[in-house]
């Protein structure tokens, strides 16, 4: 009996086993996601509520006119980047310059440029298993919806603190 049960737990690490699983790769469907979500977690019907209990939402308004704010919420980002992520450094360094070429962008370009910065942000968070920064994926989508030079400005503020704090 225990031969079956190994044979069994082979198949299932090489992701082959027998519950109608389109072969390799999981339970990869016809356009690549099935049940999955954007970036592979388990939704099923409850929408965004399958995922982790992760960091609070970054409220923009309040970032925009409270440096303390601000503050305490770039050492929570890098708090939890501590506890959930590991060698992220380099790839926060990128993600912030790419930030601050964004902001530099003439007015008439800087909200495409922070629309490809979100969708640059949430791959590497989903290569990367970066779940901590989920939290500014969140915050960079309401500063390109209120596309304000001031949101902009202060997103850049708290990229580069928690650069700043990640060191």
């Amino acid at each position: 009996m225990a031969e079956p049960q190994q044979q069994q737990e082979a198949r299932n690490r090489e992701g082959r086993g027998r519950e109608g699983r389109g072969g390799p790769h999981g339970d990869r469907r016809e356009g690549g996601r099935g049940e999955r979500g954007e970036r592979g977690e388990d939704r099923g019907r409850g929408g965004e509520r399958g995922r982790f209990e992760g960091p609070p939402e970054i409220d923009l308004d309040k970032l925009i006119s409270d440096p303390l704010y601000l503050d305490n919420q770039a050492h929570g980002v890098v708090s939890r980047m501590r506890d959930m992520d590991s060698g992220t450094k380099s790839q926060l360094r990128r993600l912030y310059n790419a930030v601050r070429r964004a902001v530099r962008a003439p007015e008439s370009e800087r909200q495409q440029q922070f629309v490809m910065l979100r969708a640059r942000l949430a791959y590497t968070i989903a290569r990367h298993s970066l779940r901590s920064l989920d939290s500014l994926e969140k915050l960079l989508l309401q500063v390109t919806r209120k596309n304000d030079a001031r949101g902009y400005e202060r997103f850049r503020d708290l990229f580069e603190a928690i650069v700043a704090y990640n060191e």
